[in-house]
């Protein structure tokens, strides 16, 4: 199989995780502390892949000053990107609660927000058949896994607030297609680039997935499962890191 189609479909298979979440969020009646527990363990696995899988091997690439610069751009990118998306109505776009915004005013942003979410957690698949010489298969299950608890969370939510399932899993199923479409660019695009500049890229994603963790993942595991979301967190991270120190 040719490694530009590999990369898309690595980048849309974590992608389908977000429909798997959907599914089940939409089919079963999910306990809120579950949601939110769920989403704990998958801050604590995407926290350990970037800085196992993107920090660490940006730093091996281009050093401290590339590392830092790509780092720092990646959380002030979305940062200002989620702030207009506030703005717009998609601020608490991954609850589970009563905090989802409804209203046909907040449709468009919430599925803008849900894709700003998905694209550097994808680009970085792609970058791993250039960086690593292969599908980093710990990154791909770090996406994976917690994808997962971020669609089963969001579309809680969404259909508290009243969204139609053609809207919902279209939103999702969207989202999985640009994941692909991101993985296959992160490669095309950067393929023959020097290790400087795959070094910012990676740094830049793993800044603006560290932004997306602390904005909208950690406040939902916190609000309903406050007491117990540090040790599930922490699980998360240890069973990253397994997979990472296994690979």
């Amino acid at each position: 199989m040719p490694e530009w189609v590999a990369a898309g479909g690595a980048g849309f298979v974590a992608g389908c995780a977000l429909l798997v979440g959907s599914a089940i969020a939409w089919f079963i009646t999910v306990p809120a502390r579950l949601v939110a527990a769920v989403m704990a363990f998958g801050s604590g696995v995407l926290i350990s892949a970037l800085s196992f899988e993107l920090v660490e091997e940006a730093m091996d690439q281009g050093g401290l000053l590339a590392t830092a610069l790509g780092f720092l751009a990646g959380s002030l990118v979305y940062v200002g990107l989620n702030l207009l998306l506030a703005r717009r109505g998609a601020r608490h776009r991954k609850r589970s609660g009563d905090q989802h915004p409804s209203g046909s005013s907040s449709g468009g942003a919430i599925a803008i927000g849900a894709l700003i979410d998905g694209v550097p957690e994808s680009m970085v698949l792609g970058l791993s058949f250039l960086t690593g010489g292969g599908l980093s298969v710990p990154m791909l299950a770090a996406v994976f896994i917690s994808n997962v608890p971020e669609g089963l969370s969001s579309t809680a939510g969404m259909k508290r607030s009243g969204r139609t399932p053609g809207y919902v899993f279209g939103v999702w199923g969207g989202i999985a297609v640009a994941s692909g479409l991101s993985a296959l660019a992160g490669y095309l695009l950067l393929d023959g680039a020097p290790p400087g500049v795959l070094a910012f890229v990676n740094a830049l994603a793993a800044g603006a997935i560290l932004a997306m963790i602390t904005d909208t993942m950690i406040p939902e595991a916190f609000e309903k499962a406050s007491i117990y979301s540090g040790l599930i967190a922490t699980l998360g991270f240890l069973a990253a890191f397994s997979l990472h120190s296994l690979g």
